[in-house]
């Protein structure tokens, strides 16, 4: 019987619209053809399935049409109508008010009305496939991407606003055993029990609190924008690390959120947006409401695969035709593969202006970070940001246009608190207001002080001591061939012992060969500027002995680490380098760098390394000494350094980086034989690809102008340690290859479990996959060839006599990788193939090498 009824039911679904609705006549479709027409989709509001043959007609008239196969209807508007009403059998019946205005469309959920489906329904118990393929919720948001273009706020050709920003960093999740040591019981002043985490409150510890206010402007073509900070307040911890650049650090992570861009920067990822081009094939999305009072469809969103970098959450679409995002509120997915994060949230609101358009007026990002994912304390990291008066369409003068992207005006920390509280655009809570005086009062405690230097000493290597650093840590011991156990100390001046000198040195002592090596140097900064941080403007005098692998520039970085100590394969190729140094860099605001020098060298072979021509062999060269004149450019547009107080660290981006460097031998100059110019260029840009990770790629390529011994050639970079060094070839041996002209290319692709996130029992591990190539193409000329020319110097060979060092040939030297990183959370395994010169002795196709890079 149930069926009967079921079959009858849907009979006079079919038939009865047609007779009802026949009558409209040929004017109306004029109208439609004319654009004055209400159009519209109806859809079930549990299935998101479009629902045809629905009645649909003017409130009050007998006007009125059905719903097509995929729920679609249009009505012509003649006269004024208020409002539609719309039934269908086994739903509940509603009326929907109209916009005012010439044309219109909507999209209605129906509620399935359960007591009167119940007899007549028909469910065979599955769940319906998601499809995109006749989805109101796709076709809307297909409109949304339509309109990105006119819709976003870089469409204006002219643009300038305020912005009120506000980044807060507390630690929450604290156990009531933590909260109630008595250890604990100095801080309690500190505590908020008003924070919001989740949507639920906590009690949270606020540690740093930063405001600023910029005016902002933007042109559009040729594109300009430029940032002028205005004011400027924050909790200063730079007594422990740099506070302007922890600030940058997190403006890093919280980059501001353009929703209409394809790919959004969150958390220092590549996040696809959820109205990307191409954001359906990875994305579903439902309509699960229409706010008609506000005019506003809400569609919540999720990814397809849980595991892809992907946000989740809801959209609110104006329904007015523009397809205008209204305002958002997202977040990530539990089982997306990142580190330390335990939640993240984004929410934004727009409003209109006078031009009718709808602009940023209000962002809040919210951050939960946790050693442990699931408990235990954690840090809130959120960031407020406010907009306010929008001005489009004022064109400033050319001149301003020219100015830096980042400006600062003079006095930005001296506003009083009526100020803020005037320019917030919020209000804080009493625990929030308080923060400033209460990390102050914070600071001058004893117990604060002693775990804020131990924190700043293991984490950036240099313990403080006010005047002087003691570091870095290190590099206090380790050990190698000719040294054997190295034991090292070292330290550096600050800027409290003066802001325009600094000094720095070290010494070193070899048990094996018993030697004392050390460094010194002295500086002076013109711009008060200590030399790690930026930017520099200073004149630098150095002198130092010390050991030296030829190719390893140990020299260069002054750091052993312990656990390259360990290698594979014999390091027989040893120096004692005298260094003597002067120059003078400078940093420019727009990240472009200089640097002049003039440079003695000394260099004496070690352990089997000898320097002895071909033409006279039984008399080795006891030392090579050359004086050089040295230059380097380097410039790097839109770089963001992270400014600690003992070094800096740069903040990748997608902005290339461009580099030249060299030195020039001049004859006669202090003993040095040779004439000579060794050029190195480079170019390195990391490029994103949204879903599938991003790729690093270095572009590089040298050659050495006149006649020189192998010392002063090109000695490629190689590693025989087991870490793996991304700028090295790690399948290669040290004083392996030397060349005058060389060309390569480097790549590192990183998946960030794009593909692993995907495989079943391996996706909970949250692993990532990288990929490598190395490639580099060089030669050497007869007159720098020992092969061919008896007067320079013969290349290395074992004690055994075999050859260890040769010249590129026409053959390439390649390598490639795969790794899986993110084990532990911190370390990475790398396979490593070596395709080309396998005859040569003591070389491997294919090795294992390791890295530690904790990392989001």
């Amino acid at each position: 019987m149930n069926i009967l009824k079921s079959l009858f039911y849907n009979s006079l679904l079919i038939l009865i619209p047609n007779f009802v609705f026949a009558q409209q006549d040929s004017s109306a479709r004029s109208e439609i053809i004319e654009g004055k027409v209400v159009n519209g989709t109806i859809i079930d509001k549990d299935t998101q399935e479009p629902l045809s043959g629905v009645s649909v007609f003017f409130t009050g008239t007998h006007t009125g049409t059905k719903t097509d196969n995929d729920g679609k209807f249009s009505l012509g508007k003649k006269g004024k109508h208020s409002a539609l009403t719309i039934s269908y059998v086994g739903y509940t019946p509603l009326k929907h008010d109209l916009n005012s205005g010439k044309s219109a469309e909507i999209i209605v959920l129906m509620e399935n009305n359960n007591n009167q489906l119940q007899e007549v329904s028909i469910s065979s118990g599955k769940k319906s496939k998601y499809r995109n393929k006749g989805n109101p919720a796709v076709e809307l948001i297909q409109k949304v991407i339509d309109h990105k273009r006119t819709n976003r706020l870089q469409n204006s050709e002219y643009l300038q606003y305020d912005q009120y920003e506000r980044i807060q960093f507390s630690l929450t999740e604290m156990s009531d055993k933590f909260l109630h040591k008595k250890t604990f019981d100095k801080y309690r002043f500190l505590l908020d029990t008003s924070s919001l985490v989740n949507n639920e409150k906590q009690t949270t510890l606020p540690m740093y609190m930063s405001e600023k206010i910029y005016e902002r402007y933007f042109r559009k073509s040729p594109e300009k924008e430029i940032k002028i900070l205005k004011a400027h307040k924050e909790v200063d911890f730079s007594a422990y690390i740099d506070s302007a650049g922890l600030d940058m650090y997190l403006n890093r992570l919280y980059e501001n959120f353009d929703i209409y861009q394809n790919d959004i920067f969150f958390l220092k990822n590549e996040f696809l947006s959820p109205i990307a081009d191409h954001s359906p094939a990875f994305y579903k999305y439902f309509i699960t409401d229409t706010l008609t009072e506000k005019k506003l469809i809400e569609i919540s969103f999720m990814p397809r695969n849980a595991g892809d970098r992907l946000f989740e959450g809801k959209l609110y679409v104006t329904m007015d035709g523009k397809y205008a995002v209204n305002s958002f509120d997202l977040g990530i997915n539990k089982g997306i593969n990142l580190n330390f994060i335990r939640s993240a949230r984004v929410h934004q609101e727009f409003r209109s202006a006078d031009d009718g358009k709808l602009y940023l007026y209000k962002s809040y990002t919210q951050s939960n970070f946790g050693i442990n994912e699931k408990k235990g304390m954690s840090i809130l990291g959120e960031r407020t940001v406010n907009y306010s008066n929008y001005k489009s369409g004022v064109v400033m003068p050319e001149v301003f246009y020219r100015g830096a992207d980042d400006q600062i005006y003079a006095g930005t920390h001296q506003k009083d608190i009526g100020f803020w509280a005037k320019k917030r655009g919020d209000t804080l809570s009493l625990s929030k207001s308080k923060i400033y005086a209460n990390i102050d009062s914070l600071k001058k405690m004893p117990s604060f002080k002693r775990s804020m230097w131990i924190t700043s000493t293991v984490v950036g290597g240099y313990g403080d001591l006010g005047p002087v650093q003691i570091g870095p840590i290190e590099s206090i011991i380790s050990s190698n061939r000719v040294e054997g156990l190295r034991l090292r100390i070292g330290g550096r001046t600050t800027p409290l012992f003066n802001k325009s000198i600094y000094l720095e040195g070290y010494a070193a002592y070899g048990f094996k060969d018993e030697q004392l090596k050390y460094y010194m140097s002295g500086m002076y900064s013109f711009n008060k500027t200590a030399p790690y941080k930026f930017p520099n403007n200073f004149v630098r005098a150095s002198y130092q002995y010390d050991t030296d692998i030829p190719g390893k520039n140990f020299l260069i970085e002054k750091n052993q680490n312990p656990l390259a100590s360990i290698s594979r394969g014999p390091r027989n190729l040893w120096l004692y380098n005298r260094i003597a140094k002067l120059e003078y860099t400078r940093e420019l605001e727009n990240h472009f760098t200089y640097n002049f020098g003039i440079r003695n060298l000394v260099q004496r072979p070690a352990a089997l390394l000898t320097f002895q021509t071909v033409a006279n062999p039984d008399n080795p060269i006891s030392k090579l000494s050359t004086t050089e004149l040295t230059f380097m450019f380097r410039f790097a547009p839109h770089e963001k350094i992270f400014q600690g107080p003992v070094n800096r660290r740069i903040i990748k981006s997608k902005h290339p980086i461009f580099t030249l460097s060299g030195n020039y031998g001049m004859k006669g100059i202090m003993n040095n034989p040779y004439n000579y110019l060794n050029i190195n260029t480079s170019i390195a840009k990391r490029f994103y690809l949204s879903q599938a990770g991003f790729t690093d790629v270095t572009l590089n390529g040298g050659t050495v102008l006149g006649r020189v011994p192998f010392p002063l050639l090109t000695i490629l970079p190689a590693n025989q340690t087991y870490l793996y060094e991304k700028e090295s070839y790690n399948m290669m041996n040290f004083m392996e290859f030397v060349s005058d002209k060389y060309v390569g290319i480097n790549m590192t692709h990183s998946f960030n479990g794009f593909l692993l996130n995907k495989v079943p029992l391996l996706q909970d591990l949250k692993l990532r996959e990288y990929l490598s190539f190395k490639i580099i193409y060089g030669g050497l000329r007869n007159e720098n060839n020992p092969a061919t020319n008896p007067d320079t110097y013969k290349f290395p060979v074992h004690s055994s006599g075999r050859a260890t060092t040769y010249a590129l040939s026409n053959t390439p030297y390649i390598e490639a990788g795969i790794g899986i990183g993110n084990i532990f959370k911190v370390l990475r395994v790398t396979a490593i193939k070596r395709f080309t010169y396998l005859d040569h002795p003591g070389v491997g196709s294919i090795g294992l090498r390791f890295s530690f890079n904790p990392d989001l």
